[in-house]
């Protein structure tokens, strides 16, 4: 799995004109599932993105969690991040887990950063959705379980 983070002061996914996610100062992560990965996976993923050190202590250094300053976490299934991108000039999504596989290992990735964390939004897997952030920092890292 895939995990794009963002340290953001706040984030919104929008379908159609309405806002069905939306966090203020946390995490926002796009998220690709690809063939092969399973749970297990998908767990250690959101123990990465709990546990990451990206928020700043007291002297300006990045050593505090998600889990330790309790922001925010929204969730964003992006197939595209799987994406092939090494030769020629369109993307090879050959990488990207099938669509049902995809939708199942996202839902577990979800449910379990529900149990876990008490701040967690999500857009909706497969929607035409708009994304809208402050990346602040910009702080960006990519994750991969």
């Amino acid at each position: 799995m895939i995990g794009l983070l963002q340290r953001v002061t706040e984030a919104r996914v929008d379908i159609a004109g309405q806002t069905v996610g939306r966090i203020g100062a946390g995490l926002m992560v796009l998220v690709a599932v690809e063939a092969g990965d399973d749970a297990a996976r998908a767990d250690r993923l959101l123990d990465k993105l709990l546990n990451y050190r990206v928020f700043p202590d007291e002297q300006g250094r990045m050593n505090l969690s998600l889990a330790d300053t309790g922001g925010g976490l929204l969730l964003v299934s992006q197939f595209t991040l799987a994406a092939d991108t090494r030769k020629g000039l369109r993307p090879s999504f050959s990488a990207a887990a099938p669509p049902e596989q995809a939708r199942a290992l996202f839902d577990h990735l979800l449910n379990q950063a529900r149990s876990r964390h008490a701040e967690v939004a999500c857009g909706e897997f497969g929607a035409d959705m708009q994304v809208a952030l402050v990346n602040d920092g910009p702080v960006t890292f990519e994750l991969r379980t």
